[in-house]
């Protein structure tokens, strides 16, 4: 992405950063929506994370940080990754106090600066289907797995025309190798109320050794 691109993406998320709670799947003031992603990400998460220990996890294109909080409540250690300034501050001052607190980082999510090989699990909520190159942004968030570890993918092919279909977003993961498994996410909990597009996770787990 050209530097002059990148700093007009970033104005426009940092306009936005003030009303984003505002929708009913970011803000999640809704106890009903709160306790429905809690719920998923509980589960998605002990399936790929069957052990005692808390996960460390990267929560790439964070925005305000509200899974964020939800993952730092349930005791893993987080890493939230965005290149709006004013949705970090925002981050910051929802997960103050939170033990463990997350750490937060001011950076492009399509190639962050984090140490590879070093993640239980690398999240990414409605962020791929608008990277500049999607194939290359999975390829470096495969890279900061440890052996074993879990992509997650929370995305959607929305009824406006934008977004990545479930097939599309498959494709660009099956020549990292791994198994990869798809989950519609329609319940209308998640969402504030029913949906007509399509949203789901994809898990693709990275090979072992």
């Amino acid at each position: 992405m050209a530097e002059d691109e990148a700093g007009d993406d970033r104005a426009l998320w940092d306009d936005a950063a003030a009303t984003f709670d505002a929708a009913p799947d970011h803000g999640l003031h809704d106890a009903v929506a709160r306790g429905a992603w809690t719920a998923l990400l509980r589960e998605l998460l002990q399936e790929a994370h069957a052990d005692s220990r808390p996960a460390v996890i990267a929560d790439l294109g964070c925005g305000t940080g509200t899974l964020t909080a939800l993952l730092a409540h349930d005791g893993h250690r987080v890493v939230g990754v965005d290149f709006s300034p004013q949705m970090l501050r925002i981050a910051r001052a929802k997960t103050a106090g939170i033990v463990p607190e997350p750490t937060f980082v001011e950076a492009d999510v399509q190639d962050p600066p984090l140490p590879p090989g070093s993640f239980d699990v690398v999240l990414s909520r409605h962020v791929l289907w608008a990277t500049a190159d999607p194939s290359s942004a999975v390829r470096n968030w495969h890279h900061l797995l440890k052996p074993g570890g879990l992509l997650l993918l929370i995305e959607g092919r929305w009824s406006t025309g934008a977004g990545l279909t479930a097939a599309e977003s498959a494709a660009l993961v099956e020549p990292l190798g791994g198994r990869t498994e798809l989950r519609p996410l329609d319940d209308p909990a998640l969402w504030g109320g029913p949906i007509t597009d399509e949203r789901y996770a994809l898990l693709h787990t990275r090979r072992p050794g």
